[in-house]
């Protein structure tokens, strides 16, 4: 039976090795963190395209179990003009609408999920160097040990090692010019629980979300140059509130509430992106995910485009002939839209760190956008993306 080496722990890395088994394929995944690393990070959204694809291999109960769902954002200005609404998944009449959940909460199910199926993982196993064959590959860790296998999945994240090892000249991560900080705040306020709340304030981007406990999740994107690793290390939690909320004060909103009252759990996150990597793999090597295609956080798609990339690569790898075969016929069919889906991200960005005059031109055009350009139908080839697990792979692409 082929067996496959999983670079990555995550949210791709477990999905992959669960559709991976289902097209009768062992996986066995290797994470550089140890279990105690687990608990970093905020919310995010996994879009319907991803619950569908989840859907496709039967793990989506547990990520509907541990989120809630939202279905739509609205947008406002600095001065508390609404600027429009934006769905922000298929509106199905089913449970598989787009559902928040804090990303630890994600990993943690998706891990325990390919436990159950008796996926195995090792831990504290750092990639440092691959030697590949047509026909094999073998990993190489930081202690020493090493891996032998038919093929391996980059599943490493935008900063992945087994990216470079593919490629040494593949680009390196964009910084988009935003600080992400995420929080949670106990307690109501008056907002509808499940839809998204997002002000495009004069120095900075925030958004909050009430969940169906009452409390608030919230976020806030700063444009600034990136932090460095000094700067988190010398600045408090305080300290940072304090800043966030001289940045909002004098907007309409909840913000500087939310901020004052609420738990900073993801401080001056640099937010990266990758538009375009030329090499997405090599003898028995490929990367997918964040490592092939990292969108800003802003599109609202990691995870989910992700999660297509695992249960997609799966069918190709069981659908065609050899492995190289597998992997040009899964980037056949990925690197248009996932590409897309990067750069819309990063219109996105672009428009939270508008200037003075930059502000004024998009509160006047997005009313207009939203109304009649940025719609349910128009944003169908995202949200409505279906994988059915039991149909083959085109692998010729006629």
């Amino acid at each position: 039976m082929t067996k496959a080496l999983i670079v990555g722990a995550g949210i791709c890395g477990p999905v992959t090795a669960m559709a991976l088994q289902r097209a009768g394929i062992d996986a066995v995944i290797y994470e550089a963190r140890s279990r105690s690393g687990d608990g970093a990070g905020s919310y995010l959204t996994v879009a319907s395209n991803g619950l569908d694809a989840l859907a496709a291999i039967d793990a989506h109960a547990p990520v509907l179990a541990a989120g809630f769902p939202t279905r739509a954002t609205k947008l406002f200005s600095g001065t508390g003009k609404r600027l429009g609404t934006v769905p922000i998944g298929a509106m199905r009449p089913d449970s598989r609408v787009s559902r928040t959940i804090k990303r630890a909460h994600l990993r943690a199910v998706l891990r325990g999920e390919a436990v159950r199926r008796g996926v195995p993982f090792e831990f504290g196993k750092r990639l440092v160097d691959i030697e590949a064959t047509p026909e094999s590959v073998r990993a190489r860790f930081e202690d020493g040990s090493h891996a032998d296998g038919d093929l391996l999945i980059g599943c490493d994240g935008v900063h992945s090692v087994t990216r470079r090892l593919i490629d040494p000249a593949a680009p390196t991560p964009r910084y988009v010019g935003l600080l992400n900080f995420g929080g949670y705040t106990r307690g109501s306020i008056a907002a509808e629980p499940g839809l998204w709340h997002m002000i495009f304030g004069r120095r900075a981007f925030f958004g909050y979300v009430v969940d169906p406990g009452g409390g608030t999740v919230w976020f806030a994107n700063v444009p600034r140059h990136a932090a460095d690793w000094a700067e988190r290390a010398s600045t408090t939690a305080e300290q940072w509130k304090q800043w966030l909320m001289g940045l909002f004060a004098g907007d309409r909103g909840p913000a500087t509430e939310l901020i004052a009252g609420g738990v900073i759990e993801l401080a001056a996150d640099s937010t990266h992106d990758l538009p375009s990597v030329p090499t997405w793999y090599g003898p028995s090597t490929i990367i997918i995910g964040d490592a092939a295609h990292a969108p800003s956080p802003t599109s609202g798609q990691g995870a989910s485009m992700a999660i297509e990339d695992g249960v997609i690569l799966a069918k190709c790898l069981r659908d065609a002939p050899d492995v190289s075969r597998a992997f040009a016929a899964f980037e056949r069919l990925r690197r248009e839209r996932v590409e897309r889906i990067v750069a819309q991200g990063a219109r996105g960005s672009s428009d939270k760190a508008a200037g003075p005059v930059g502000r004024i031109v998009r509160d006047l055009m997005l009313p207009i956008v939203f109304r009649y350009l940025v719609t349910e139908k128009s944003l169908a080839w995202m949200y409505d993306h279906h994988i059915d697990w039991s149909s083959p792979i085109d692998l010729d692409g006629k």
